[in-house]
């Protein structure tokens, strides 16, 4: 190789005058090249700059020491060639924020009948107070006070306002947090890079043009670069091309390596070629986001056809499925991921859309009715009873009497309809998200955390996960010796241990190394491959070193890698000996190797033959008893090829990975971590199964699983191998069949040998299964490229942050910083909080719901006015919404949250012991708020304020009524803390500073809008005797919780359960209309609707075909083809409105049906007939 020549470029090799600075190369010229593909780009290469070297050359770096890392020269390929970073999308600013939350259509109402109750009071029409308008204008003590009428108008406009910004904050917070946590995940992306002939780890934002990186499995490009030396290396690149095959790369065929790609095996080295804007993934994005402005079209655009954009989706897998069924498997599980994002609403947000749709049509038909109970008793009032006629200058005055009406009967549905939902689930779980970054658990997707609460299973790895990663020897078998600690090196023959230090230092990734401990005293640090590490670790011990044989043998001089994968389970390389011939050395799993072993070394360190029943023998007397003892087998072997024979053919690995010698068997331990253990046996108590699927060999898995405490003596579980796992759940053509794997998995504990498939097909069939009374919410933990797939089919995918790929993290939900299970019973605890906060709140809001709307309703029709007026509404909806969502949904999780079964996915949101308290507490505060309404007056000795005119100032009747309210909400906001029907609703309330801090803040609030508030919120200032009074009616709620908690909720059948998921026989006729795609159930009802439409069009085309047949005379049977596809039944109704997500289609098969006469069903027609009927 010619490396000598690259770090002194030769003067010629920079063009004259060239504007990027001093390079050979400009950033278009290496655009180009990186356009290229395989053949094109080696020619291109050859021809322009001879090889590789050549762009090295040109582009000042040197392929074996790197770039110096000097500032200066760093700085210069900066501004040539750009920095390794693509600027985000902007993000939303707050005034658009404030827009989109003025979109709400309650607040939009809300400011109309401000906008025209403030209109109104200031238009004084002449004559308009005269006593032909009725007791309209009676009863105003003076001037100023009629002249008050706008400031209820503003006083609603203001809390509008503070509504809307508050929600804007909340959105605006969530996003800071969220790109908060996309830079950090971005910052703790390092990559290999090679400087000063130093290996160093960077960040990928420092990578520059002309760097020399190092690749190896697992990786996600970060940059574009040009493959300089590579062992058996293979690249995913379907994220660019969408091809689902590796790509192999290799100098002499295809050296492009793409950003954003992955290695899926081997490893090498590249020169990045193109950086940040200028790489392949940058130029998609630049494409993407080639005008802001035609993204904004296209985002309203797709949020109007979101049916359609997601419909169509299947349609594409299905007809791949007839060419090409490997194909069909990948976009299925494409579309799949693209459908579950949207449609697949995470359990608890399916319940809380079907609560809070059904709860909207509960509060819009009570306001409706309060405002037509209001207008007809004012009108019959007025004009029947009292005989008026509707004179013209009392118009303006009638008409703010609708005004308020109406704006009554708005503050209700405002009241009814729980905004504060959403914003309670998105506070719950950003604080959760924020909290569970402290217990190491890294949230991707924000509702993983929530559904990780309702985890019924998790497929955990062993090592590393449940076991501690750092792995030693412990145990060897060389020259027919098992030693049960590691020997002398003196024990061992010069020639063994010649040979086994040489293997072991070549054949491993020269990236794997053991550096000194960071503190003094401290263990070595392990960098690298940990299985790798436990044997250079060997090495160490057998008083030898790695380092010089590995600079006597540079990694251009290895001949041929086979690098690790994880279905040759082995790693080997090939070196070219000076005679001609070659050496190979081979390590991997022990039962492996041993069978491709023909030889062994024996105690003199001579070859003797190793037959099968040696074999066999050494598996029952070494490997087994390690095995049990929790090891993990490594078997070290080698083959040598004379220069005779020739060049053996490298492809056909079958002959190559045969014939060897073995050299030594080592055990090697990873113990458990001390606190795996206690986290389990957490987990089986909370009703989690833990299962542990691993690679390993079986009596290790077994050993492992014991200790850990997945394994418990004595009970009836199942360990199996991939093997045998495959025999019993697939049929004779080999299809996994889920009858099968239903009679394996609820007993299977551990799953050894396996292979990737095997895990993604176990947490397959597990989510599948219909075994059980509630389908099963999986979780699973990987850290390897190959337990992609498995991570994004579970239900929550976890990937390790330490020891995990790239690939891994970016198909996870959450990744765990410390790669420690406790971590995930730590998510588990977080999860199952944050639905219990949705659920305190709710038992809180329902409350304040109820009575509200029953007192505004029954108070309007009783006496004509709400004993609530509509700001005041507005500030109890602000307390109910904004600051106890706050409050409850900041609660801190407990241990006792472990102490109970999964909630499943069918258990209502709203259990009975809940709906008791809301019924229990709400008929408390009804009786106390009649009893004052009416009687009030008498009880305090104060004026009646029933019946006051318009614009009459505000009597203390109605101030008591108003307080006494909120009094009951605060002092019920401590009752809500607790839903399982515990007695004491004060424990742990100090570990709360939110929830205080909120109460007590409301209180002072509505100390200062009684006393000060005025006329804006109708209050008038109340004596101190009356406001003890309040305060103890207040405090009576916490007394009559007790009493309610008394109630045994058992007695109780008559109480509804209300907020259900999807039970399994909705699941299974959805399934049967729906094939693959499922639907959330609220968007059900909004899309009934939408099917009446077709329906009606449907019918109207039918009728239409039939007029035409007749018209033209034809036999009967075409026209019944013809109708084919426009009927559909009612079960395809339903699917029909789904495909069809727009009218368009209808349109259009009708209007081909009507031209094609032929009778046939046009394509575009039975299409999507077709797809309907599916």
């Amino acid at each position: 190789m010619a490396n000598n020549t690259a770090d002194h470029p030769p003067g010629n090799s920079v063009a004259e005058g060239n504007h990027d600075g001093d390079f050979g190369m400009t950033t278009e010229d290496l655009r180009d090249l990186m356009e290229l593909r395989s053949a094109e780009a080696v020619n291109k290469i050859t021809d322009t700059y001879t090889d590789v070297q050549g762009i090295c050359r040109r582009l000042k770096t040197s392929p074996i020491e790197g770039l110096s890392g000097n500032p200066v020269d760093l700085e210069k390929r900066h501004a040539a060639f750009g920095k390794n970073f693509i600027p985000p999308k902007k993000a939303k600013t707050f005034l658009q924020l404030v827009w989109e939350a003025l979109q709400d259509v309650t607040l939009i109402i809300l400011e109309i009948a401000a906008i025209i109750s403030l209109g109104l009071s200031f238009y004084h029409p002449p004559g308009g107070d005269s006593e032909a308008c009725g007791q309209v204008a009676g009863g105003v003590e003076d001037e100023g006070e009629s002249q008050a009428g706008w400031i209820e108008g503003a006083a609603i406009l203001f809390s509008v306002i503070i509504v809307v910004l508050v929600t804007a904050f909340n959105d605006w917070s969530k996003e800071k947090q969220f790109r908060g946590l996309q830079s950090r995940i971005e910052q703790e992306q390092k990559f290999t890079v090679i400087r000063k002939g130093q290996v160093i780890q960077i960040p990928v934002a420092e990578l520059v043009v002309g760097d020399i990186a190092q690749i190896k499995y697992g990786d996600l490009l970060p940059a574009d670069g040009i493959l300089i030396q590579g062992n058996d290396l293979k690249i995913d690149e379907s994220s660019l091309t969408g091809e689902s095959d590796h790509v192999r790369k290799s100098m002499e065929k295809d050296p492009m390596l793409l950003s954003g790609t992955h290695v899926m095996e081997g490893s090498g080295r590249m020169l990045v070629s193109a950086v940040g804007l200028n790489s392949q993934t940058g130029i998609i994005f630049t494409l993407l986001g080639a005008s802001e402005h035609d993204e904004e079209k296209k985002v309203k655009k797709t949020k109007t056809q979101d049916g359609i954009a997601l419909e169509i989706q299947p349609l594409k897998s299905e007809e791949a499925a007839e060419s090409e069924e490997k194909e069909e498997k990948e976009e299925v599980k494409q579309v799949k991921k693209v459908n579950v994002t949207k449609k697949e609403k995470s359990v608890l947000q399916g319940k809380l859309t079907k609560l809070a749709v059904q709860i909207g049509k509960a509060g819009l038909i009570m306001s409706a009715v309060t405002v037509i109970i209001l207008i007809l008793y004012f009108v019959i009032d007025t004009f029947a009873v009292q005989g008026r006629s509707w004179v013209a200058e009392c118009t303006p005055i009638y008409i703010q009497y609708f005004v308020k009406f109406f704006i009554i009967g708005v503050t209700v549905l405002v009241v009814a309809v729980p905004e504060g939902l959403p914003l309670a689930v998105t506070i719950s779980l950003a604080y959760s998200v924020k909290k569970m970054m402290k217990d190491n658990n890294l949230v991707r997707h924000l509702d993983a955390c929530e559904t990780m609460g309702n985890a019924t299973a998790i497929c955990s790895d062993k090592t590393g996960t449940l076991t501690m990663n750092r792995m030693t020897v412990v145990q060897a078998y060389v020259g027919d010796t098992h030693y049960k600690t590691v020997p002398e090196p003196d024990a061992i023959k010069p020639e063994t241990l010649e040979i086994m230090v040489n293997s072991i230092s070549i054949n491993s990734a020269y990236t794997t190394k053991i550096l000194p401990p960071e503190k003094e005293g401290g263990l070595p640090r392990h960098v690298g491959n940990k299985t790798e590490c436990s044997l250079l670790g060997l090495v160490l011990e057998l008083k030898r070193d790695y380092q010089p044989i590995r600079d006597e043998v540079p990694e251009e001089k290895l001949y041929k890698v086979y690098t690790f994968n994880s279905s040759r389970k082995s790693m080997s390389t090939v070196l070219k000996n000076a005679d001609g011939g070659y050496r190979m050395y081979s390590k991997g799993a022990s039962e492996i190797v041993l069978r491709k072993c023909s030889r062994i070394l024996d105690a003199q360190g001579q070859p003797r033959i190793f037959k099968p029943k040696d074999r066999d023998e050494m598996v029952r007397k070494v490997i087994e008893p390690m095995a049990c003892d929790g090891l993990r087998t490594i078997c070290v072997a080698y083959r040598d090829f004379p220069a005779e024979a020739g060049e053996p053919d490298w492809d056909s690995e079958n002959d190559i990975l045969n014939e060897l010698t073995c050299i030594v068997v080592v055990g090697i331990e990873d113990p458990v971590r001390p606190e795996v253990p206690e986290a389990i046996s957490k987990c089986q108590r909370a009703g989690i199964t833990v299962r542990m699927v691993t690679g390993d060999n079986i009596n290790t898995a077994r050993a492992i699983a014991t200790k850990c405490g997945i394994l418990l003596p004595g009970e009836d579980f199942l360990c199996l191998e991939g093997k045998e796992f495959n025999q019993q759940i697939r049929n004779d053509q080999g299809e996994v069949e889920q009858e099968r794997l239903d009679k394996v998995w609820p007993k299977l504990r551990v799953l050894a040998r396996s292979s990737p498939t095997d895990k993604h097909t176990l947490v397959k069939g597990i989510i599948d299964s219909t075994v059980g009374e509630t389908r099963q919410v999986v979780a699973v933990t990987g850290d390897g490229t190959n337990d992609g797939p498995a991570l994004k089919k579970a239900d929550v995918g976890f990937a390790m942050g330490i020891a995990g790929t790239d690939v891994a993290k970016e198909a996870s939900d959450i990744i765990l910083t410390d790669d420690n299970f406790t971590s995930i019973v730590k998510a588990v605890m977080w999860g199952r909080n944050v639905y219990d906060s949705i659920s305190k709140f709710l038992q809180f809001q329902l409350t304040v719901n109820v009575v509200a709307v029953i007192v505004a309703f029954t108070g309007a029709c009783i006496t004509q006015d709400s004993p609530l007026k509509a700001v005041q509404m507005l500030w109890v909806n602000l307390i109910m919404d904004t600051l106890a969502s706050l409050a409850l949904a900041t609660e801190p999780p407990t241990e006792s949250l472990l102490l109970r079964r999964p909630y499943g996915r069918n258990k209502p949101l709203i259990s009975r012991t809940m709906m008791k308290n809301i019924l229990g507490h709400a008929v408390y505060q009804l009786v106390i708020i009649f009893t004052l309404l009416f009687a009030g007056e008498s009880i305090f000795d104060i004026d009646n304020g029933r019946n006051a005119p318009l614009h009459s100032p505000p009597s203390e009747h109605y101030t008591i009524v108003f307080n006494v309210f909120v009094m009951m909400q605060l002092f019920n906001e401590i009752n809500a803390r607790k839903i399982h029907g515990e007695r004491n609703v004060f424990e742990g309330i100090y570990r709360n500073p939110i929830f205080c801090s909120v109460v007590l803040g409301t209180f002072a609030l509505q100390i200062i809008i009684v006393q000060f508030g005025g006329k804006p919120f109708s209050c008038t200032a109340l004596t101190i005797d009356q406001w003890l009074w309040c305060v103890f009616i207040g405090v009576g709620e916490l007394l009559w919780g007790q009493l309610i908690s008394a109630i045994p909720t058992h007695h109780l059948k008559f109480l509804m359960e209300a907020g259900h998921g999807t039970t399994k026989e909705e699941i299974h006729e959805e399934e049967l209309t729906e094939g693959a795609d499922e639907i959330d159930h609220a968007e059900m009802e909004l899309r009934r609707g939408q099917i009446l439409w077709f329906r009606g069009l449907n019918r109207i085309q039918t009728q239409m075909d039939v007029v035409y047949t007749f018209q033209t005379g034809q036999a009967a049977v075409p026209g019944a083809l013809r109708r084919q596809p426009s009927v559909v039944s009612q079960h395809n109704d339903a699917s029909a409105g789904k495909t069809l997500s727009s009218p368009t289609h209808v349109g259009l098969s009708s209007s081909s049906s009507l031209t094609n006469s032929a009778g046939a069903p046009p394509p575009a027609a039975a299409a999507s007939s077709s797809t309907a009927g599916n």
